[in-house]
């Protein structure tokens, strides 16, 4: 199986190739979780504004095109999204806090509606919430909103930085505040993947802006030489493995038996039928590809509820896929077990006649650019395999990704620019003498988990694992069939962000007497 990493996407996620006070305030703030949880199949209904808008109002703000030059081209302007819902701000009178999603990769609208963790602790904390887009997804596009001149060469891309979206993301908390008369109302910046890893990094870049930030699932360890390139496909193979032996075996020899087929005369065909592949272009590689990104992504997803994030799926769907894997009904036929496995990622709806290995639609979620990212700063080594990986054994390889960057973009990637930027290297000793009031929760399920904060950096720098958590559960909606685990989660980071803002408020009535 060939596969040429260039990137995995978080959210997200695609495989290329292969979200005391003063003494008058004490009383009335004692927000404890879960007492006021608004459950998904309500959301219609009650997460309304009080002039009857839905989940969120969308607004633009004239953002910078460069925050950090100075010469003429640094004064364009682009039209930046952001969504905002008042439904339960207690307003700047009372300096009510204001809870800000950092943007991931893609559409914003899609992560504001699989962040309900923030609307369903919004009423308790009488918080104003605000989702803000990353620059260059979505309908924040520089350069007039024209995507093809955007993303037309490394000239245009170049904007499209980890650094820029932060300072973004401050210009825009700041200008807000002060249209809202609420410049003494604390933020607190929430994210969940890549979405988390600005969270952080906001917080450490930013602090005068945000008093604390939870990170969800943030591999901001996932880099050179910290994390190992094995780390990733590692907790794949133990999340089916811990399934059944017999799982991870049929999927492990699969690859070869797929290699095999495929180079026998009539080999495709068999494939094709085996697979129900829609009448198009098949070879090894395209099954092998589409069969791996069912089994990544249902390792990231694998939600201990029912989801609709990626794609519909049923609750623990290793398990599921398993137990399809298992199934007695299917003999010793290989290809009969990876297909009912592939179908509960693919069609678990059953509402699909074919699998569509050459489906080239656009990309519902608006992902486009990360493939640019992972081009830049953005080098995250996950596709190294050992042997007892569920993949076939392979290296990571820099290089490999270097020449696909200069092939594409005409530019050379660089490695080590985010650990130079925000640390990584030796953080537990380095982030406790200047960072603050960070929250990093790591579900051990999630193959992102290798490259997070799995201790506490300090006693306000906090790491949270669950043993069988996904890729940032904590944010989803809180549902009726959560199990106690990600309640206690839940309430952990609530009151954990209670206390910060409880301290922000007694330092404000410090500063004030």
């Amino acid at each position: 199986m060939k596969i040429i990493e260039i990137g995995t996407l978080f959210l997200c996620f695609s495989v290329f190739f292969s979200s005391s006070f003063t003494i008058s305030y004490a009383k009335l703030f004692t927000p404890r979780f879960p007492s006021s949880i608004i459950k998904a199949e309500q959301l219609s209904v009650s997460a309304k504004s009080n002039n009857g808008n839905k989940l969120y109002r969308a607004k633009y703000f004239t953002q910078i095109l460069d925050h950090f030059n100075f010469n003429p081209a640094s004064y364009q302007t682009f039209q930046h999204r952001y969504l905002i819902n008042d439904t339960y701000w207690g307003g700047p009178e009372k300096n009510s806090p204001i809870f800000v999603y950092t943007g991931n990769e893609g559409d914003i609208e899609w992560f504001a509606q699989n962040t309900g963790f923030m609307f369903d602790i919004a009423p308790s904390f009488k918080a104003l919430l605000v989702f803000i887009e990353h620059r260059f997804y979505g309908k924040s596009i520089p350069f007039g909103g024209n995507k093809d001149i955007a993303y037309s060469n490394a000239t245009t891309l170049g904007y499209l930085t980890s650094t820029q979206a932060l300072a973004d993301y401050a210009t825009l908390i700041l200008d807000l505040k002060k249209n809202l008369t609420a410049v003494d109302s604390p933020v607190v910046v929430f994210g969940g993947s890549y979405g988390g890893m600005l969270a952080a990094w906001f917080r450490l870049k930013y602090p005068h802006v945000a008093i604390g930030a939870l990170a969800s699932s943030a591999p901001i360890l996932n880099f050179e030489n910290i994390t190992s390139p094995y780390s990733f496909n590692n907790i794949i193979t133990r999340d089916f493995r811990s399934e059944s032996e017999n799982c991870y075996k049929v999927i492990k020899g699969s690859w070869e038996q797929i290699d095999d087929t495929a180079s026998q005369p009539g080999g495709l065909d068999l494939l094709r039928k085996s697979f129900k592949i829609c009448k198009n272009y098949i070879d090894a590689d395209a099954l092998e590809g589409w069969l791996r990104t069912a089994f990544v992504y249902t390792a990231m997803t694998d939600y201990p509820i029912p989801t609709n994030f990626l794609n519909p799926l049923p609750a623990y769907p290793v398990k599921q896929m398993c137990k399809a894997i298992d199934d007695p009904a299917t003999g010793n036929d290989t290809f009969a077990k990876l297909y009912g496995a592939a179908n509960i990622y693919y069609n678990y709806t059953g509402s699909a006649t074919c699998n569509d290995l050459a489906d080239d639609s656009p990309d519902p979620h608006g992902l486009d650019m990360w493939v640019w990212q992972a081009c830049t700063e953005m080098i995250m080594p996950t596709s190294g395999n050992n042997k007892e990986s569920i993949f076939p054994e392979s290296q990571w390889s820099y290089a490999r990704r270097a020449e696909w960057c200069n092939d594409s973009y005409g530019i050379d990637p660089r490695p080590i620019w985010i650990t130079t930027v925000f640390g990584g290297h030796d953080i537990y000793r380095a982030l406790k003498r200047y960072g603050s009031n960070i929250i990093f929760f790591n579900g051990l399920r999630d193959p992102w988990s290798g490259g997070g904060v799995l201790k506490n950096i300090s006693e306000s720098i906090v790491a949270i694992v669950a043993e069988k958590g996904a890729h940032h559960v904590d944010l989803r909606y809180a549902t009726s069939e959560d199990p106690k685990w990600l309640q206690d989660v839940r309430e952990r980071e609530v009151n954990i962000i209670s206390n910060w803002i409880s301290q922000y408020y007694h330092d404000l009535a410090q500063d004030n007497l």
